[in-house]
C-alpha cells in the first residue's frame, strides 16, 4: 500500500514524519524554501487508512522516495515520526543525510511516572469509548504554553480522526525490526522542550550520547510539538540546521 502524501517545493528532498496525535497537515507551517517537502501520512492517520496486514512504518516511508526516484534526503520527526525517522537512519544510514529529532520517541526506552499516568488516563477514556474526553486530554498534554486556540483546534481535528479511524479497527500488529542508533551516521539533531515529559529530553540525551556529533538542543518554551506551537522559533532552526 502507498502512503498518502504531499511533495512541496523545489530542491534536495526532506521527508516530514508526524506525530502521533497529528498527521501531515501538522507540517503546513513549515517552511523550508529551497527543498523539495515530502509529507507522508503514516498508516491510520490523515488520508492513509489503517492497515489490513502486518506493516512496518519506516519500509513504508522508503517505499514512498523509492517510488519518488529519491535516493539520498533528510528526515524531520516529530514524536512518533522521530521514532520512525530514528529506525529509518539507522537501517538505511548511506540514505540519510540529516536528521531532525522534534521531541522523538524510541521503541523500547524506559518510560516515565508522567508518561505512563497520561497512557493510563488515555486508555480509561478510550475503553470508555469517550473519545472528546480523548482528544481534549491529548490536546492538553501535548501543546506546550504558547500554542495558539487556532494549533489546539487544529491538533483536536487530527487527534478525533485518528481515533476515530483506529477505535474500532481490526488489530494488526506492526512489524519491528531490529537496530542500534549507534549506526546512524547522518547529521543529527535532537530537540526536547522543558514543558514537555521527562521521557523525551531523556531519550534526545540518549541520541547524544550514542550517535556523535549530534546537536543536542533543550527549548525553554517548547511542548511536545514545537514546531506548531512556534514555528516562527522552530522552524529557523531546523531549516538551519538542514542547510549545514
Amino acid at each position: 500500500m502507498t502512503l498518502s502524501y504531499d511533495v512541496i517545493g523545489d530542491g534536495p528532498a526532506v521527508v516530514l514524519l508526524h506525530a502521533g496525535v497529528c498527521d501531515r497537515r501538522m507540517w503546513a507551517s513549515f517552511d523550508a524554501p529551497g527543498f523539495t517537502q515530502i509529507r507522508p501520512d503514516l498508516r491510520g492517520f490523515g488520508e492513509t487508512p489503517m492497515p489490513t496486514a502486518e506493516w512496518n512504518n519506516a519500509e513504508d516511508v522508503i517505499a514512498v522516495v523509492d517510488s519518488l526516484g529519491i535516493d539520498q534526503f533528510s528526515l524531520v520527526g516529530s514524536s512518533m515520526g522521530g521514532r520512525v525517522a530514528l529506525e529509518i537512519a539507522a537501517r538505511w544510514p548511506d540514505r540519510v543525510t540529516s536528521l531532525a529529532l522534534l521531541c522523538a520517541g524510541l521503541r523500547g526506552f524506559p518510560s516515565t511516572p508522567d508518561a505512563d499516568e497520561f497512557d493510563e488516563q488515555e486508555e480509561a477514556l478510550l475503553e470508555a469509548r469517550d473519545i472528546d474526553g480523548a482528544v481534549e486530554l491529548n490536546v492538553r498534554t501535548w501543546l506546550g504554553p504558547l500554542a495558539t486556540d487556532e494549533t489546539r483546534d487544529l491538533v483536536a481535528t487530527m487527534q478525533r480522526h485518528a481515533l476515530e479511524v483506529q477505535i474500532d479497527a481490526d488489530e494488526v500488529a506492526p512489524r519491528h525490526e531490529a537496530f542500534e542508533i549507534s549506526a546512524i551516521s547522518a547529521r543529527t539533531l535532537a530537540v526536547s522542550g522543558d514543558h514537555d515529559f521527562e521521557v523525551f529530553s531523556n531519550i534526545a540525551d540518549h541520541v547524544a550520547e550514542q550517535v556523535p556529533g549530534t546537536h543536542r538542543v533543550q527549548l525553554d518554551w517548547a511542548g511536545h510539538l514545537p514546531s506548531l506551537e512556534s514555528p516562527e522559533r522552530l522552524n529557523p532552526l531546523v531549516v538551519d540546521f538542514l542547510r549545514g
